[in-house]
């Protein structure tokens, strides 16, 4: 999994609340257990109509936002079913960060197993971000895990909380595989011992 350390890039505001995995990415587009491949179906159902041209008002099809590695969204990111292709869809389109005054249970695990840090600040906090990310393509904020802050474009550093083990998995780009292989050498020792105590087996 790739390390998230610090970002710095555009944020794009989505205000609407309750964003449910089905819209994040639909049902339809389940077909595949890769990882990659989901981010030109992201929040499909908005950014397309049904001939599939785009719809220009969406936020992520605006000039200014195609390229947004943050999103600042309304409270209860992630809800609905607990399809993993979600987090999937919103990294693949190029997405390192969301941050919202709430998500939902598993959508949020799932992040920080798929390399996405997902940030939960008071609503007053959430308002002065979408702000900043109203701005556009020259309001670039910066995310520092490791000082666990968001910056806004005019300097304020606004603090976050964020779990010390998940917090310690995201800076080393360690999903659950990767923390297994961290214990390899204990492992083969372990098969190492069971081998000569059980040959038989």
């Amino acid at each position: 999994m790739e390390k998230f350390e610090t970002i710095t890039g555009v944020a794009a505001p989505m205000p609407l609340v309750n964003i449910d995995t089905d819209m994040i990415i639909p049902k339809i587009f389940l077909k595949s257990i890769q990882r990659t491949g989901f981010g030109v179906n992201l929040f499909d159902e908005m950014r397309y109509n049904r001939d599939g041209t785009e719809i220009a008002d969406f936020v992520l099809n605006k000039p200014q936002y195609r390229e947004a590695e943050i999103l600042v969204a309304g409270d209860n990111f992630g809800c609905g079913s607990s399809r993993e292709h979600a987090p999937w869809a919103i990294k693949d389109f190029g997405i390192k960060c969301v941050i919202s005054t709430s998500f939902a249970d598993i959508f949020f695990n799932n992040c920080f197993k798929n390399g996405i840090l997902p940030i939960v600040l008071p609503q007053e906090q959430v308002d002065v971000l979408m702000k900043d990310a109203e701005k556009g393509q020259n309001a670039r904020m910066t995310v520092d895990l490791a000082a666990q802050t968001v910056t806004t474009s005019d300097g304020e550093a606004i603090p976050f909380e964020v779990d010390a083990f998940k917090k310690h998995c995201l800076l080393n780009g360690l999903d659950d595989i990767g923390l297994s292989l961290e214990k390899v050498a204990s492992i083969d020792s372990f098969e190492e011992r069971a081998a000569q105590a059980r040959p038989w087996v």
